[in-house]
């Protein structure tokens, strides 16, 4: 089995892995330590079935993060069913990007560890995102809200900005006014 693999056969199998990933996730909010004893008796599993799914911290670090990209990626589709196209941006990027930056401090901190210690991050991942936001672009430019000329690629470099916040200061209000900023940028004249 691959590292962070969940056999198909085994429901409990499966249960375990999203519960241990979910339980490192809230981990990772408030620190950038990862302990294997603690995310075990949280979870309600044995330290041994964490090092099976996981074999090193930095595996489960980067199968956080991967779930936490795939949360941001799958609830594109369902916010843009929910809102005008617009409207899901901002959701998008103020209720679900900036909000998952602004708690998973730790898990940044874990990451850059554990990158030093691998290599780079899964390329997939960003890939992953910037088709997330390309799926908010095109459905913006198809309405006529956004310039066509975009690229999805350049967004995302934008929203970089989110990184500076800082989680004790008011960053909902600074993410709106990022979000102002690069929405009259991107707007149709």
């Amino acid at each position: 089995m691959a590292t962070g693999s969940v056999s198909p056969r085994r429901a409990d199998t499966r249960r375990n892995h999203e519960r241990i990933l979910a339980v490192a996730a809230e981990s990772l909010t408030c620190s950038d330590e990862v302990s294997f004893n603690a995310i075990a008796k949280k979870a309600g599993v044995g330290v041994g079935t964490v090092y099976r799914h996981f074999p090193t911290p930095e595996s489960l670090i980067l199968a956080v993060y991967e779930r936490e990209v795939r949360h941001l990626v799958e609830v594109v589709e369902d916010l843009l069913r929910r809102y005008p196209p617009d409207r899901a941006f901002r959701v998008w990027v103020v209720d679900h990007l900036a909000h998952y930056m602004m708690s998973k401090r730790g898990l940044a901190d874990a990451l850059r560890r554990a990158t030093s210690a691998r290599g780079e991050l899964p390329a997939h991942a960003y890939e992953s995102l910037v088709a997330a936001v390309a799926t908010l672009l095109r459905a913006n430019i198809d309405a006529g809200t956004v310039r066509a000329d975009l690229r999805p690629e350049a967004l995302v470099r934008g929203l970089g900005g989110l990184w500076y916040l800082q989680p004790e200061e008011n960053w909902k209000a600074q993410t709106e006014e990022l979000l102002d900023l690069l929405w009259r940028g991107m707007r149709t004249e």
